[in-house]
């Protein structure tokens, strides 16, 4: 089965917080990767309270070419360390004081708790993932600058404020998958990196959402009329026995794509493990479903009657896009009740024919 997605690390405005810590660090008066990198660091660190706690053992996991140096150009910024990164205990962490910063201030970065806490584990989650962290100095900087300026599933360019020496590493995070595609000016990030994406579209989690307000009989008046059809079916049938109201609501809802959190893709991993290859069952149900009522079932229904009922909703959500993508189900997205046998179950869907042509012609 398909692996799970992982989740977008940055809601789509901590993605321009993210842009603008890096323009920010972009347009102090430091030359060379190893700086900056450093800066970057030490700027969302502080970015709330005006100090930037930094280790020795932070520094370095930074694997700068020059540590030494790359610490004496943030001084010279008057971002003074209070103790020795370079020769001290390298557990113990040691203050930097970023003046511009201060509570007190106009701060560059005026960014609030949870925003500031997000950026600084995006950052170290980009530096740190595996096509970037054994490349040089130049290219995990660069990676940040991409991660924050790239749409998830779509090709980006490269941001104007590109640091000249990042231009020249590209090469290096196309070979290494943090990015799949590089022409010209246009790329696009790796599979593996796509949730670093600062530009996606989609939230963290699924907010409710409220039906138009356009009647239902309006709604079957616009639809097409297969939806039409299909929608009345699930509204006539006498073996779900539905409420009109509750019919209504499924169909006009505005969706809104699932996300899952790193709790809900434990939990499918569990599952996965005490429910093998349940793949052929699935496909099964969902044929005899469709020829005894019309239509396909919902994702409650499938996991009502496959005995998952009583699992999370996210993980129910979860276990059903991962069917569909391993074609042992397919679907008519967004429209409810369309749960069929996928590409992988001819066995199911010609049962499902054959039992519908019986209903239909009988002998």
């Amino acid at each position: 089965m398909a692996k799970p997605p992982k989740p977008f690390l940055l809601t789509a405005r901590q993605g321009e917080a993210a842009r603008r810590l890096l323009s920010y660090v972009g347009s102090l008066p430091l030359e060379g990767a190893d700086a900056q990198l450093l800066a970057v660091v030490v700027a969302i660190r502080a970015a709330r309270s005006g100090i930037g706690n930094l280790t020795g053992q932070d520094l370095r996991s930074l694997r700068l070419v020059d540590a030494e140096g790359a610490v004496a150009a943030v001084g010279a910024l008057g971002w003074q360390a209070q103790g020795d990164l370079i020769e001290g205990d390298p557990d113990v962490p040691v203050a930097i004081a970023v003046p511009e910063f201060a509570v007190d201030s106009d701060r560059p970065l005026p960014f609030a708790k949870l925003t500031r806490s997000r950026v600084s584990g995006w950052t170290s989650r980009v530096l740190t993932a595996k096509p970037a962290r054994k490349t040089s100095v130049a290219a995990r900087l660069a990676a940040l600058f991409l991660a924050a300026h790239a749409p998830a599933d779509d090709h980006g360019s490269l941001p104007a404020g590109l640091p000249g020496h990042c231009h020249a590493a590209l090469p290096e995070l196309l070979a290494k998958g943090f990015l799949s595609e590089l022409d010209g000016n246009r790329y696009l990030l790796g599979d593996a990196v796509r949730h670093l994406s600062g530009m996606h579209a989609l939230p963290l989690v699924t907010p409710r959402t409220k039906a138009p307000t356009m009647t239902w009989d309006e709604w079957k008046a616009q639809a097409s009329p297969a939806l039409r059809r299909h929608a009345e079916a699930v509204e006539k049938c006498t073996l779900c026995s539905m409420s009109p109201v509750r019919v209504a609501e499924a169909f006009m809802r505005t969706p809104v794509p699932a996300q899952f959190d790193e709790a809900v893709r434990a939990a499918f991993d569990a599952w996965k493990d005490s429910n093998p290859d349940e793949g052929p069952r699935v496909a099964r149900f969902a044929a005899d479903f469709r020829a005894s009522h019309g239509h396909g079932p919902s994702v409650k229904q499938l996991c009502t009657g496959m005995g998952w009922g009583k699992q999370p909703r996210g993980l129910r959500l979860l276990v059903i896009r991962l069917l569909i993508a391993d074609q042992w189900l397919t679907n008519t997205e967004p429209v409810p009740w369309a749960l069929r046998p996928g590409g992988a179950a001819p066995a199911a869907r010609s049962a499902s024919a054959t039992r519908s042509a019986s209903a239909t012609h009988p002998e």
